[in-house]
Order: C-alpha cells, then sequence, then structure tokens
C-alpha cells in the first residue's frame, strides 16, 4: 500500500479486520500506519499459515481480529482467540501459527 493509499483511511472509521482478506494457502497483509515511530499492520492467515520462529528489537502488540491463533513466546505457546492481545518482548523468540483461518492486527513502536 502507498502513503497515498494509506493517508485515505486516515480520519475514518476502520473495521481493521475487513481491511485484509483471506487468501488460500498463505499470509496477506496490509499496512496500515508506517512511520518512523512504528507501524500497525493487518494480517489474514489461512489455517495453518504460520510465521517462523524469529525475534525483533522491539515490542510487539498483537491482536486478534477473528479466529484463532497458537502465539509461541520463549518457547511457551499461547492460544488466543477473537478479541483477544499479547505482547511479543523484544529480542524474545516468537512465532505465530493460524489454528483457524485468522486475522490480526500488529503494532510496533520502536524506540
Amino acid at each position: 500500500m502507498t502513503n497515498a493509499a494509506r493517508d485515505e483511511l486516515k480520519g475514518k472509521v476502520l473495521s481493521l479486520k475487513d481491511l485484509v482478506g483471506y487468501q488460500k494457502g498463505t499470509i496477506a497483509s496490509r499496512m496500515i500506519v508506517s512511520n518512523p515511530a512504528g507501524n500497525i499492520t493487518a494480517f489474514a492467515f489461512d489455517e495453518g499459515e504460520a510465521l517462523s520462529e524469529h525475534t525483533a528489537p522491539f515490542d510487539a502488540v498483537l491482536t486478534v481480529l477473528e479466529g484463532r491463533a497458537e502465539i509461541t513466546i520463549g518457547g511457551l505457546p499461547n492460544h488466543l482467540e477473537t478479541g483477544e492481545t499479547i505482547i511479543m518482548p523484544a529480542n524474545i523468540p516468537h512465532a505465530v501459527l493460524a489454528t483457524t483461518r485468522f486475522k490480526m492486527a500488529l503494532t510496533i513502536i520502536r524506540g
């Protein structure tokens, strides 16, 4: 999404889960806000799709918008469903697995 397209979202009431659609066998994403201070991205995971274990230099806030997922942080699995949020701490390995089709919002604040 271009900056102009993101700017068109400003000042409007949004349903984050409606900003990204499911795609069979993959993960779709749409960046909603992106600037030097951080970003907000909406994701749609087909069932069984995953982000493999990785680390990030900043805390990340994951909110499940629809469906269910397993979020593993530091080797410990967490089972989340619609409306639940988890903070993935900086520099701690984490992974995401869609146990059903699910959508999430990911917010990262840098610094």
